[in-house]
């Protein structure tokens, strides 16, 4: 383990690299090894598993359930709600079904997912009731852009929100501009998903792109573990990639052990620059 590591809600120290699950639990044949990198994630330090009631309609959540079996106290535990569950009774009922799945007592996070349906005081008041009743921890949000942000900071307890989980990759960096300094300047940490960017022409472009594998080589390493130091070497950033594999979990907590040079973030800021102005927050 390394000294990558960043703190959440002034108290859990958590690796910067943790496990998403995205995709996990859609396929019964899948799902052995899926727990099996999980488990074999908690043991490489990456102790941080990131899942939602939204993935394969709970069947995420039910992968990390088998997963968490003798290692829950080990594991800072995050799950989100749908924005359509995200206040009143149904908040109440949409955690208790997920804990049901991951076979747990409590989350120590829970993130709406995206917001919509109800009122961010509606949300906030449902996240403080769950605290309250010990069936979560702390709660955040996630996909919510700079005014939203600051929206959630006028409404009573909003400013204890615990982080923000957002898109951001090499390729998608428009939460440079604002967003990120601005949770930055109020030390709420930034979960960044899909960090290796979704499949297809982007994420191939990036692990194929020279600069990239230039580096990636000068570090006897993938160029897949090089976009997610990239991604950690911001203040308060964390990576959420999935792994469904041992060998690639492997690879992902590889990655904390590598620091780039300045010379070799300033190469990866030309090949991929940063928007010079506002951009529409990324969601995939």
């Amino acid at each position: 383990m390394t000294d990558k590591q960043v703190v959440f809600a002034g108290e859990a120290i958590l690796p910067a690299i943790g496990q998403g699950t995205w995709y996990m639990g859609e396929n019964p044949g899948h799902r052995r090894a899926e727990v099996s990198a999980l488990r074999a994630g908690v043991d490489l330090g990456l102790t941080l598993i990131d899942t939602a009631e939204m993935y394969a309609d709970g069947g995420a959540e039910e992968v990390v359930g088998e997963a968490l079996n003798g290692l829950r106290e080990r594991v800072f535990l995050v799950s989100k709600v749908y924005p359509w569950n995200a206040g009143g009774q149904k908040a109440i009922a949409a955690c208790e079904a997920s804990l049901r799945r991951l076979k747990t007592d409590y989350l120590d996070l829970y993130l709406l997912h995206w917001s919509g349906n109800f009122s961010f005081a509606e949300t906030v008041g449902a996240m403080e009731t769950l605290i309250a009743q010990g069936k979560i921890r702390h709660w955040g949000v996630s996909n919510l852009d700079l005014n939203d942000m600051q929206a959630l900071w006028q409404v009573p307890g909003g400013k204890r929100c615990a982080t923000n989980q957002v898109l951001y990759h090499l390729a998608s960096r428009g939460i440079e501009y604002d967003l990120l300094p601005w949770c930055q300047q109020h030390q709420l940490p930034v979960m960044a998903y899909s960090p290796l960017a979704q499949a297809g022409r982007l994420r191939s472009g990036l692990l194929n792109h020279p600069v990239v594998n230039e580096i990636a080589r000068a570090h006897s390493a993938s160029a897949a573990q090089i976009l997610l130091a990239w991604v950690i070497s911001h203040q308060g950033v964390m990576a959420i990639p999935k792994a469904a594999s041992v060998e690639h979990v492997q690879q992902n907590a590889a990655a904390l052990s590598i620091t780039l040079s300045a010379q070799e973030l300033t190469a990866l800021d030309k090949a991929y620059p940063a928007p010079k102005g506002k951009t529409t927050l990324d969601m995939v």
